[in-house]
């Protein structure tokens, strides 16, 4: 691997020590742990929040306008997460992200017991998104400096297929507790997740951090060094601008099927939780599957295939009426996501330098996601008046195209 042979300077590779499976990686694991079980606390909150604005409005553009101003948010927040993340200690940024969150999560349940206070809401949320943004960018920098450069694909694969697995168990969960208690006391289990995860992280032992000529050159200079990275890339370029289009289309289709499923089918919190929990599994599915997919076929075709994929199952939600097949298709969604989101974080892990990779991702995720709060207040609002049908069927055309179009980029080569 690149990571010991620079660290031994060069030896040969037949002396170096045999790279250890992920799962007896003590740091690796316990970080793996508290991350799994932040996933299944926000997974209660993911549909708790959708549902707490659904039953005090009735309006699925109402829902549409809290995750656009939470995107917001976050949007902003990346703006600068890569220069902070580049510039403190990782450890104590994940730590404190937790935190605030717990905190603020933990709030709700208890304002909620006076009565609904939907503004509260809109308070909420933008701060912890703004400060998930911080946690994400961080989360991407400390996969690389807890494993080799070569397990970056396997790492992130089994992230996110353990995170899926805890999102199996927290929509039917959530979905019970919802329709049995309410949405707030689910949006309580989050804020506790979010305190485990905080305590975990403080055991978990980061490599330190390679240091560059790129560090600490002024907050302009900082700011500008992501997206001039990205703009050398020509892969990493087209996929900017393939998931601008993407994120626009998709960042409002959890709502979009919450609404579908509540008002359009009739069903209660508790179905909700169990479609969402098989559509889990395809989150499973895919993280499993990536790594290998990767090295038979390519990162070109496994993106490109993953978003057409998306694409349609998009279509097929807001065709069909029948439950089975709205979860099965929930699935098929969510496994291509995921199988997307996992070749391109790990490429761009790969090839950035470590001591620019918080502002790379950050630029990344800032240029890409720019569109997307926007995407879902019109969409929403889009449904509201003209139905979800003919908005998720043009949605889920828009993403074939979107993937059609990377077959004429560097992406289909890459």
């Amino acid at each position: 691997m690149a990571y010991e042979a620079q660290r031994d300077g060069g030896a040969d590779r037949r002396t170096l020590p045999p790279v250890r499976p992920l799962w007896r990686q003590r740091d690796f694991a316990v970080f793996w742990a508290a991350q799994t079980l932040s996933v299944l606390g926000d997974s209660f909150a993911l549909i708790a929040l959708p549902l707490l604005v659904l039953e005090a409005t009735g309006s699925v553009a109402r829902m549409g306008l809290l995750t656009a101003v939470g995107g917001a948010a976050a949007v902003v927040a990346a703006v600068f997460a890569g220069v902070v993340v580049d510039r403190v200690d990782r450890r104590r940024l994940l730590v404190g992200c937790d935190l605030v969150r717990m905190v603020l999560y933990g709030v709700i349940p208890v304002v909620w017991l006076l009565g609904p206070q939907v503004w509260l809401l809109y308070g909420v949320l933008p701060v912890c998104e703004a400060v998930g943004m911080l946690f994400a960018v961080g989360y991407v920098t400390v996969v690389r400096s807890l494993v080799g450069i070569g397990q970056l694909t396997e790492a992130n694969g089994r992230l996110n297929a353990t995170a899926a697995a805890a999102g199996v168990l927290g929509p039917v969960y959530a979905g019970a507790v919802a329709a049995w208690t309410g949405p707030a006391t689910a949006v309580g289990v989050d804020a506790v997740s979010f305190g485990v995860s905080a305590l975990c992280t403080v055991f978990v032992r980061f490599r330190a951090r390679q240091a560059g000529p790129a560090e600490r050159t002024g907050l302009w200079r900082d700011l500008r060094t992501g997206a001039a990275f990205l703009r050398k890339q020509p892969v990493l370029r087209s996929l900017t601008v393939l998931l601008f289009v993407f994120s626009f289309l998709t960042l409002g289709l959890n709502d979009l099927l919450i609404y579908r499923l509540k008002h359009d089918l009739g069903r209660d919190d508790g179905t909700v939780g169990t479609v969402m929990a098989v559509g889990a599994l395809g989150t499973i599915t895919g993280a499993l599957l990536v790594a290998r997919l990767r090295r038979w076929f390519g990162f070109g075709a496994v993106w490109t295939g993953s978003v057409a994929l998306c694409g349609l199952a998009v279509a097929g939600i807001a065709w069909t009426g029948q439950v089975p097949v709205v979860a099965a298709l929930s699935a098929l969604f969510l496994a291509g996501g995921g199988m997307a989101g996992t070749c391109s974080m790990s490429l761009r892990q790969e090839i950035t330098p470590e001591p620019l990779l918080g502002r790379v991702t950050s630029a990344f995720w800032t240029l890409h996601y720019a569109a997307a709060p926007i995407g879902a207040a019109a969409l929403t609002w889009a449904a509201e008046h003209h139905g979800t049908t003919p908005v998720g069927l043009t949605a889920g055309a828009c993403c074939v195209l979107a993937a059609t179009a990377a077959l004429f980029t560097p992406v289909r080569g890459a």
